[in-house]
């Protein structure tokens, strides 16, 4: 039986205090892996860290900020070209436990799961912050379970809409297939839009709830002001634009119109207007003509039917955007489980 290789991919930006203990957590895997860290042009000493720890992990070394999309795609094609049969995405605030590798490899071996997430917790270990990805009809993707204090209350091994980039493991043969992590995203909904697209090729995600992965939520994009609001006001509309299937584009896009302007007007109140405006003209008058070339790609190569997407689509506003659901408190809501 062919022994399996997986590249651990983690990308890092001025991860100083927070790659060591990263790096610590992958030295006693159960199934050992290779590791490759993509500095994406760090000026603090994180790179002198990776340089001098244990694992002596390959670097490769960005003289800027490429964003996730980029840096992932950085080691990703490194790992291809090394024969790589699985990459395993890990951020660098996260804390694996030595089964990580294992347990999601072997998630894998079902020939259609192209895809595996683990569990993530807060750092403290007191709350959920993912158990899968979701994406709702509305536009909208939310990790599940996120700030519930019930650990456990997600564990039933199944399959999800997507998988989080924070620590999940994807087959190099479904990524060849449907293309790397698309960089005009930057951050932000990249990982929603490459499970998507492998939905849509006909590729299923497993969430693997034995793999409890630690992590300190938002400790990279939380040192920009105004960052997460300007990337979510450009991406929502490509990610959307890109994937949903055309029966589905049309049924749901007044839905989608309707919570872009809702979390606008929000964006404005909270003194981001500025941000959210930036982010909706770049995707407009930027990057919409390029990414409807990439959606007419995308449709042609789709696998599965629109009903299908339908049916594994969250129907509902998400629940971790409770404002937004008292501001349609008649709007339909499915569980999670």
């Amino acid at each position: 039986m062919k022994k399996h290789q997986t590249y651990i991919v983690i990308p890092n930006w001025n991860g100083e205090s927070l790659i060591a203990a990263c790096l610590d957590s992958l030295i006693h895997q159960t199934v050992k892996a290779s590791i490759v860290v993509v500095d994406n042009g760090s000026n603090d000493k994180s790179v002198e860290i990776i340089k001098k720890h244990p694992v002596k992990p390959e670097l490769i070394q960005h003289g800027v900020n490429k964003g996730f999309s980029g840096g992932v795609n950085s080691g990703i094609k490194h790992a291809m070209k090394k024969g790589a049969d699985f990459v395993l995405l890990f951020n660098n605030d996260a804390i694996a436990p030595t089964n990580m590798v294992e347990l999601l490899q072997k998630a894998l071996d079902e020939p259609l799961v192209g895809m595996a997430t683990a569990k993530f917790v807060s750092r403290d270990g007191r709350y959920l912050d993912s158990t899968g990805d979701f994406y709702s009809t509305w536009g909208l993707s939310f990790p599940r379970g996120r700030g519930e204090s019930d650990l456990n209350k997600y564990d039933d091994k199944r399959d999800v809409f997507g998988v989080s980039g924070g620590a999940s493991i994807y087959k190099v043969v479904m990524l060849k297939q449907i293309g790397l992590f698309d960089e005009d995203f930057f951050a932000y909904y990249e990982d929603v839009d490459v499970s998507f697209r492998g939905q849509l090729a006909g590729w299923k995600a497993r969430f693997v709830p034995e793999v409890v992965v630690k992590h300190h939520i938002s400790a990279t994009t939380s040192k920009f002001k105004g960052f997460s609001t300007y990337h979510t006001f450009k991406n929502l509309p490509l990610l959307y634009l890109k994937n949903m299937p055309r029966p589905l584009y049309w049924k749901y896009m007044f839905k989608f119109k309707t919570i872009y302007t809702l979390l606008f007007l929000s964006a404005v109140k909270n003194g981001k207007g500025w941000y959210a405006l930036r982010g909706g003209c770049v995707a407009l008058i930027m990057l919409i003509p390029k990414k409807i070339k990439e959606r007419l790609a995308i449709q042609r190569s789709r696998k599965v039917t629109a009903t299908y997407i339908d049916n594994i689509l969250y129907h509902g506003i998400p629940p971790t955007a409770k404002k937004l659901r008292k501001a349609f408190p008649f709007a339909r809501h499915e569980d999670c489980n």
